[in-house]
């Protein structure tokens, strides 16, 4: 099994790793709300949870 002659620094170890880069996520503009939410992800408008534009929670009301 090979093993390194020499220990590989930070420096060149976070060289090799450059390209992983954090990106922004894929935002949609809902067609029932028209509030703007990540895709693939449920989402709140004034108490009631939506996703892919449908009411699948509604928010209680107190009396």
């Amino acid at each position: 099994m090979a093993h390194p002659k020499r220990k590989i620094s930070k420096t060149r170890r976070d060289k090799r790793r450059t390209h992983y880069k954090a990106t922004a996520p894929t935002l949609s503009t809902c067609s029932t709300t028209g509030t703007v939410h990540q895709r693939h992800r449920a989402y709140y408008v004034d108490g009631n949870l939506y996703y892919k534009g449908k009411l699948v929670v509604e928010a209680k009301t107190s009396v």
